[in-house]
C-alpha cells in the first residue's frame, strides 16, 4: 500500500491504518528501536507506541514522508526509553559511545536553552550534512541517527572497520570546524 493510501486511512480514522503501517514500516521502525535499545520487548513496545502516536497526530498533521515521520517517532520514543533505563550494559554501550563521540563537536543540548538556538543548530547540522558526499553522509547518519555499530556499518558498505572509524572521525572534525566557523560555541 502506498503512503498516500495509508495516510488517507489515518485521516478517515480507520484502524486498518495501523495494520498497514505495521506491514509497510514495522521492520524499519523495529530496526531503529533495536539499534538504540538492544532489547526485544522494549523495541516492540516503542514500535507499538509509534503507531499510537501516529494515530494521535494524524490528523491534523499530514507528513510528507511517512517513513521519516514514523522513524522519527520511533527514534524519539526509543531514546526516551533508553534514557529511562540508562545503564552502560544496555545497548552494548553503543548509545553512550555514539553520544560521547558527537559531544566532542556538538554543544550540549542543555546549554542551548533557547528554542531558537536549537532550531538554528538543527538547520546548520542539516546544511553540513548536505555538503557531504552521499556515502560519507550515510555512514554518519547510520552511526549517529540509527546508532548502528561500526562493524554493522562496515558490513553494509563493504568497508574495513578502521576505514569506517576514520571516516567518522574525520566527519566529526569537519562538523566541529564547520560549526565553529558558523559561530557555535563548543
Amino acid at each position: 500500500m502506498r503512503d498516500t493510501e495509508i495516510l488517507d486511512l489515518y485521516w478517515k480514522r480507520e484502524e486498518r491504518a495501523i495494520a498497514e503501517s505495521q506491514r509497510s514500516y514495522g521492520k524499519y521502525c523495529y530496526s531503529i528501536a533495536w539499534h538504540i535499545l538492544y532489547d526485544r520487548e522494549d523495541s516492540d513496545e516503542c514500535v507499538n507506541d509509534t503507531w499510537l502516536r501516529a494515530w494521535n497526530v494524524i490528523p491534523p498533521k499530514r507528513p510528507g514522508k511517512l517513513a521519516l515521520f514514523l522513524g522519527t517517532i520511533t527514534r524519539n520514543l526509543s531514546l526516551d526509553r533508553w534514557k529511562e533505563k540508562h545503564t552502560m550494559k544496555r545497548g552494548n554501550g553503543e548509545m553512550t559511545l555514539a553520544l560521547d563521540e558527537l559531544a566532542e563537536c556538538v554543544p550540549d543540548a542543555r546549554s542551548t536553552e533557547d528554542a531558537v538556538e536549537a532550531a538554528e543548530l538543527e538547520r546548520m547540522m542539516n546544511e553540513f550534512l548536505r555538503t557531504l558526499p552521499e556515502k560519507e553522509c550515510n555512514i554518519f547518519l547510520r552511526r549517529y541517527w540509527y546508532v548502528e555499530e561500526y562493524s554493522e556499518i562496515a558490513r553494509r558498505y563493504g568497508m574495513k572497520l578502521n576505514t569506517v572509524k576514520t571516516s567518522l572521525f574525520r566527519t566529526r572534525a569537519r562538523l566541529r570546524a564547520y560549526l565553529e566557523r558558523e559561530g557555535v560555541v563548543i
